[in-house]
């Protein structure tokens, strides 16, 4: 999914690119307003992240022009007015959250993750992708959720990427290089540090035994490889 973040603070915006990034979605940024219109009809955003307080057009200006081209495209406010009447106001001009400065990573991932769910859910049932089933976990793309029984697990787009990748080579080692191409994009520039450490978070959410790991094993010197 691509996103699009309109700060004009360059700390938050990097720290926001930084977050998202990671979690798999496609970052586009704009510095303010006026450039946050410009780079939504050239980029074509699944949903946006406004700041309230831009230079130019106000993340107010922006999601008004936004909501007349798209009555339904997913806009979070990302601001650090926090008194009850912004966030009104915010909500009121169609916004579908507002988290307010200085937040949590974790805050920021569980609220862009329920944006992307009602995202993925009102797109035509064609466009989503079939669920289907990693070791004893059934993966749900559309709901960015895997299910064991009745435990629900939220996901982001990479990992699904990931297991994705690993349920269509059952038994094959997958190569980091092909896991990087695959799940980061072939611009992104390599690093194993990235990949084990994003690896090791998966597991501790999917895996009912993190150290001895059933569904996302190691092959030293190599990657890692999914076994039925």
């Amino acid at each position: 999914m691509k996103v699009l973040i309109a700060e004009d603070d360059p700390l938050t915006r990097e720290g926001l690119e930084e977050i998202l990034g990671r979690e798999g979605y496609d970052v586009v940024c704009a510095e303010d307003g006026e450039q946050a219109l410009v780079l939504f009809h050239q980029q074509h955003p699944d949903f946006v992240c406004l700041d309230v307080m831009m230079p130019g057009l106000s993340g107010y200006d922006v999601c008004r022009k936004l909501r007349q081209h798209s009555p339904t495209l997913p806009i979070i406010f990302i601001s650090a007015k926090s008194e009850e009447i912004d966030r009104v106001v915010g909500l009121e001009l169609g916004a579908d959250d507002f988290i307010v400065k200085p937040f949590g990573v974790r805050e920021v991932i569980a609220r862009i993750r329920a944006v992307s769910r009602r995202a993925l859910a009102s797109r035509p049932r064609e466009e989503q992708a079939r669920p289907f089933r990693i070791g004893d976990l059934e993966i749900t793309p559309a709901e960015l959720r895997a299910r064991r029984g009745a435990e629900t697990i939220d996901l982001g787009p990479r990992d699904i990427a990931i297991l994705r990748l690993l349920a269509n080579n059952p038994g094959r080692a997958i190569t980091r290089n092909e896991l990087f191409d695959a799940c980061w994009g072939r611009d992104y520039l390599p690093s194993s540090r990235s990949l084990d450490q994003h690896i090791s978070q998966l597991r501790k959410r999917i895996e009912r035994d993190p150290s001895s790991p059933r569904i996302i094993a190691t092959v030293h010197g190599v990657g890692y490889r999914y076994d039925p």
